[in-house]
């Protein structure tokens, strides 16, 4: 017996987040942990259940996630982003409200790189008279 999945990928900074909604009673599973083993603080937890808060379908599907790179807060990011792609496939009707939110939009703010001259990307060396 096969099992409707519906794969997605969302990305943040330099994590990559992959998903399955598969239909089920709600759980959250992140790299075969729990969400509550994975991510710490209650806020990352929340970030990761925006998109089924909002469309009232927490308790439609199992969230399967394979995540990796970047920190926790950039990781919970892509995972919100995948599942909303996700819920996007599964109905297209929940965009608007989805992208309203801000979910659908990936956020492009990287992590700019070290310049020559300077010790961090804009950090110049401290200036003296003398």
């Amino acid at each position: 017996m096969t099992q409707v999945q519906n794969i997605s990928t969302g990305r943040r900074k330099t994590s990559v987040a992959r998903v399955r909604l598969v239909p089920g009673k709600g759980d959250i599973t992140i790299n075969k942990r729990s969400i509550d083993d994975y991510f710490g603080l209650e806020t990352l937890k929340y970030i990761v259940r925006q998109p089924l808060v909002l469309t009232e379908t927490e308790s439609k599907y199992d969230v399967l996630v394979n995540v990796r790179g970047g920190g926790f807060t950039g990781q919970a990011g892509a995972i919100r982003q995948a599942i909303t792609r996700a819920l996007i496939r599964i109905d297209a009707e929940l965009r608007p409200k989805l992208k309203q939110a801000g979910f659908v939009t990936r956020d492009p703010r990287m992590k700019e790189r070290k310049k020559y001259g300077l010790k961090a990307a804009r950090r110049a060396p401290q200036f003296s008279k003398r």
